[in-house]
C-alpha cells in the first residue's frame, strides 16, 4: 500500500535545541495516526515541517509522494490542517470567513460554505463574528476550514482543545467516517490521550523531539496492563486466603488488594467464591485495565534522557 505520509530523518533544531530527530513516519490511506507527546515533545513543530510553515534541519517529508518544499504548491490543493489557534477574521462572521476560504481554495459550489456549516454544527452562528465565538465554536470553524475542501490529507494539532465532551464525540465519529468510508488519511496531535485511544489506528509517543515507540490499536489491550481489585472489610485475611491459594502477585495497596495473576484477572469469579466460602466476602471486585495515558506515562519513564 503506498504510504501518503512519510517523513525520512526528519529533524529541527532551535540553537542548541532539537526539537524534532530522526523521525522517521510512514502513514497509509485511510489511517487514523494519533501523535502523543508532553508539551514541548516536538509535536508541534513536527506538524508545522509537514505543511511546510518551517524548514526541517535536516531529513525530508512527503505529502502524496510529492516532497514537501516552497515550490511544490501542488500538495496543499488536498490538504486540510488545523495547528494550534484557530485563526479567523475577528470581525467577520463564521460564514463569511468560510466564503474567504471558499475563494482561495478555488470552491466553485456555492453551497459548500452551508454544507460545511451544517457538518460542523455551526448553523445557529452562521452570522455570529468569529470574535464573538466560544473557544469550542471558533475550533468548529477551524475544523470547517480545515475541511471545506474535501482533503485527501488532514493534519491536525489538538483538534478537540475547547470542546464539551459532546462536541469532542462529533468530532471523533466525524474523522472516523471520513478515514474509514472517504479514504482520508490523518494525522492528529493531541493531549487528550485517552480519547486518542477510541479512534486512532496507530498510536506514535513521540518525548524530546525522538519517536520512543509506535502501538496498533489492536496491540493495546495486549500492551497495556491488566489487574484485579479487590475490596474486602478484612484486607489483610482476604490477602492470606487468596495468598494459599497459590497466587504470588498478590499484595496490598491502599485500601484495596491488587492481583496480577493471569488467572485470577481471567476468572474473578472464582476468587469472589475463594474468599465467600472462606467467611471473607468482598465489597468490591473488579478488573482494572491500565488505560493509555498511564501506558504513555510508564513509556516516556522508560526513555527518559
Amino acid at each position: 500500500m503506498k504510504s501518503i505520509i512519510i517523513t525520512e530523518y526528519l529533524s529541527k533544531y532551535f540553537k542548541d535545541v532539537k526539537a524534532v530527530l530522526d523521525l522517521n513516519l510512514h502513514l497509509d490511506k485511510g489511517e487514523i495516526y494519533g501523535f502523543l507527546g508532553l508539551n514541548g515533545a516536538g509535536k508541534t513543530t513536527t506538524i508545522r515541517m509537514l505543511l511546510g510553515m518551517i524548514q526541517p534541519s535536516g531529513g525530508n517529508a512527503y505529502l502524496n509522494g510529492i516532497k514537501v518544499n516552497s515550490s511544490h504548491n501542488e500538495i496543499w490543493e488536498k490538504v486540510g490542517y488545523l495547528v494550534e489557534i484557530p485563526y479567523s477574521y475577528p470581525n467577520l462572521t463564521v460564514k463569511e470567513n468560510l466564503e474567504i476560504i471558499r475563494h482561495l481554495r478555488f470552491i466553485k459550489d456555492k453551497k459548500s460554505v452551508d454544507s460545511i456549516i451544517e457538518k460542523l454544527q455551526l448553523h445557529h452562528y452562521r452570522n455570529r463574528k468569529a470574535k464573538h465565538l466560544s473557544q469550542g465554536n471558533k475550533q468548529r470553524l477551524g475544523l470547517a476550514k480545515a475541511l471545506i475542501h474535501h482533503p485527501e490529507i488532514l493534519i491536525l494539532d489538538e483538534p478537540t482543545s475547547g470542546l464539551d465532551p459532546s462536541g469532542i464525540h462529533d468530532i471523533r465519529e466525524m474523522l472516523i467516517d471520513m478515514a474509514a468510508n472517504h479514504g482520508v488519511t490523518i494525522f492528529i496531535s493531541s493531549h487528550i490521550l485517552g480519547e486518542v485511544s477510541l479512534f486512532a489506528s496507530r498510536i506514535g509517543i513521540i518525548h524530546h523531539g525522538k519517536l520512543v515507540r509506535e502501538i496498533k490499536k489492536h496491540e493495546l489491550d495486549i500492551l497495556c496492563e491488566k489487574q484485579l481489585h479487590v475490596q474486602a472489610k478484612d484486607l489483610m485475611k482476604a490477602v492470606n486466603i487468596i495468598r494459599s491459594r497459590g497466587y504470588k502477585e498478590c499484595n496490598l495497596s491502599g485500601d484495596k488488594i491488587i492481583i496480577k495473576d493471569k488467572d485470577a484477572i481471567d476468572k474473578p469469579e472464582e476468587i469472589a467464591t475463594l474468599l465467600v466460602n472462606n467467611d471473607s466476602p468482598p465489597t468490591c471486585i473488579q478488573v482494572a485495565e491500565e488505560n493509555l495515558e498511564s501506558f504513555f506515562l510508564k513509556t516516556i519513564k522508560i526513555n527518559q534522557g
